[in-house]
């Protein structure tokens, strides 16, 4: 099969490697659609990953083989890349793992994941997907669990005004997971025009330009002068993480949500008086995958908005769309068809 394979130093090729065998409780998954997570470009960018890894873990696909002892699961099935309700003791090393490292641990083990034909999980692993529901919406039902997440775990509640820093996928769909838990102001931060608009249409109800906007000022004066009740850092590169806390109102909420590789700013003495409270979040678990596919299902969010024509690509134009991703751009999201 062919796979987009991790060689070391910012290199991927496109490589035909073995297709992978279920074990006894385990599923072999034709992949139709994988798209492309920040997470993966930041390992790329900073040669995170081991040689020989295959990276992509948004993805949706039809199982084709399964192990002799699987019951759950049928040959057809469509099925995305998570979700599943694990065993006691299994399930994502960042879920259970008690000092999991996603810099020294994320990548352990050379994984073969979905920049590929196929792809092997276990039995508990995917989430069927529902018979209304396309391949190219469900692939991107990792990414919107992991909005969904950072929503609950933030103290949002109907009536509150909050500010999203950066709009690329995730913050679009914080955007989108925000309104539909009530929130009342929805003020996005983006530098890329087309990533404001398409903010504006879901549900943004002020967008600003952090090049020729004072965010600060802005955001706390639409905020009745006091800030937003919580921040969602969706970029966390430069100064956007001390921003978020300086835009907090007293008592607040600042929550982590982008992956920042590199050190950032942050200067307490402006904003530690207010008693920020500061909330990370991380991936999705499954009850978050379940509740994204439930609001694809009966279309609470609008997807196709993210997906124009030229989001999708070929699985031989990894290596070119990683090396660009390298760099600012205004994408709004990228899908590898299959």
């Amino acid at each position: 099969m062919k796979a987009a394979v991790y060689k070391g130093n910012q290199t991927i090729l496109i490589e035909e490697i073995d297709i992978p065998k279920p074990g006894p409780k385990q599923v072999l998954i034709k992949v139709n659609f994988s798209a492309i997570c920040g997470t993966d470009v930041h390992a790329y960018m900073y040669d995170a990953l081991p040689i020989g890894t295959v990276m992509g873990h948004e993805y949706c696909g039809s199982i084709v083989e399964i192990g002799k002892d699987v019951t759950k699961l049928k040959v057809k099935d469509r099925v995305v890349g998570g979700g599943g309700t694990p065993p006691p003791g299994k399930g994502a090393g960042f879920a259970i793992l008690p000092r999991f490292n996603f810099r020294t641990d994320g990548f352990k083990g050379k994984p073969l994941r979905a920049y590929a034909e196929y792809v092997v999980m276990e039995e508990w692993e995917p989430m069927k997907i529902p018979d209304s529901v396309s391949d190219q919406h469900a692939a991107l039902c990792e990414p919107l669990a992991v909005a969904v997440r950072a929503i609950r775990l933030s103290k949002l509640s109907i009536g509150n005004k909050i500010g999203i820093i950066g709009a690329g996928p995730i913050g679009l769909f914080v955007t989108q997971v925000s309104k539909i838990s009530g929130a009342l102001e929805i003020i996005v931060s983006e530098p890329a025009k087309i990533r404001r608009k398409t903010a504006k249409l879901l549900g943004a109800t002020k967008t600003l330009d952090p090049n020729e906007s004072n965010i600060i000022e802005e955001m706390v004066s639409i905020c009745d002068g006091l800030g937003p009740d919580i921040v969602y850092d969706c970029a966390c590169i430069g100064e956007t993480f001390n921003d978020s806390l300086n835009l907090a109102k007293r008592n607040g909420q600042v929550m982590l949500v982008g992956v920042p590789w590199n050190n950032m700013f942050f200067k307490p003495i402006d904003w530690q008086a207010r008693e920020i409270n500061i909330q990370s979040t991380f991936g999705a678990h499954p009850e978050d995958w379940k509740i994204a596919m439930k609001l694809i299902e009966t279309k609470k969010v609008d997807l196709d908005i993210l997906l124009p024509k030229k989001s999708y690509i070929q699985l031989e134009e990894i290596p070119k769309v990683f090396e660009n991703l390298k760099n600012p751009t205004d994408e709004l999201q990228m899908i590898v068809k299959l």
